[in-house]
């Protein structure tokens, strides 16, 4: 399966028996799967079929479907309530004695409530069945054509990512590789903090400085988090190959790149290494701003 966007537009048009009908979809970034469904009065009954297609086809984002019916979709009868208009026409003739007034026009009693019916015709069981199923077609091609968008959008934003990966694993390999993580470079910060120490308080127990010397020296180690970044840019190359619904799986792995930077900038006792822990940082949150908007 390919990685997503959750963002993308789709519109398909469909004709049934000279009646025009339009689907349209938005999709945006979203936490789950939101789809909210927007059918013109007298097209409730597609609601769940047209739910369950979109269901189907994705696993994240915010959905906006729409169906609008254009032209010859809803030809409107007006019917003439056949007994409502003989009580009123009776009711003139019975008043017309008794009251002095002019006689209705035709505008006047057609205007009164429930004389004239204005409403959809009545299609028979098998015509609705074939109307709804080119319209639930329509949405189908709708369907295809937003994941493909998102399938497009989705490429690009692995291409993006994985530039990014791979600059995390070079930023990995910078820290392990930097000089002032030798031994040697070590011992002589420490060797000269130790003397600084003695030169300001002659009274300072040796052995004691000593063992406090290799407790920090063990603590400012970074070989565990370096293993742990590493370890971490290859699950997100492994998910980024796998493809499909694999945005909060990356999101966590993000928080994972973060939390171990964090502590190799708080354990690091040597200036190049701070920054490239803050060069890490800055791309760690670029690499997590880009992967909220994969499905």
């Amino acid at each position: 399966m390919s990685v997503q966007s959750m963002t993308g537009f789709a519109r398909s048009e469909t004709r049934w028996n000279g009646a025009r009908f339009v689907w349209e979809i938005r999709s945006v970034n979203g936490k789950g799967l939101d789809v909210r469904m927007r059918l013109p009065q007298g097209f409730e009954a597609l609601e769940v079929a047209a739910r369950k297609a979109v269901s189907d086809a994705f696993a994240r984002g915010n959905m906006q479907v729409t169906l609008q019916a254009g032209e010859g979709a809803q030809a409107i009868e007006a019917v003439v309530n056949e007994e409502a208009l003989e009580a009123v026409i009776g009711l003139v003739e019975k008043l017309g004695d008794r009251i002095d007034a002019r006689k209705p026009t035709l505008d006047g009693i057609l205007n009164i409530r429930g004389i004239l019916e204005l409403r959809e015709p009545e299609l028979e069981a098998g015509q609705r069945a074939d109307r709804d199923k080119a319209i639930l077609n329509g949405l189908d091609e709708a369907i295809k054509a937003l994941v493909a968008m998102r399938e497009r959008e989705g490429a690009e934003m692995v291409r993006v990512l994985s530039g990014q990966v791979d600059r995390i694993a070079e930023l990995a390999d910078a820290v392990e590789n930097s000089p002032a993580r030798s031994q040697e470079a070590i011992r002589a910060r420490l060797a000269e903090q130790v003397a600084n120490l003695l030169d300001a308080h002659q009274s300072l127990d040796m052995d004691r400085i000593h063992m406090e010397a290799a407790i920090l020296a063990t603590k400012a180690d970074l070989r565990e988090e370096i293993d742990r970044l590493k370890a971490h840019v290859g699950a997100v190359r492994e998910l980024l190959a796998e493809g499909g619904p694999v945005g909060r799986r990356l999101d966590f792995l993000a928080q994972e790149f973060n939390r171990e930077t964090n502590t190799i900038c708080s354990k690091s006792n040597a200036a190049q290494v701070t920054a490239i822990g803050l060069d890490l940082k800055v791309l760690i949150d670029q690499f997590r701003e880009q992967i909220q908007n994969l499905e």
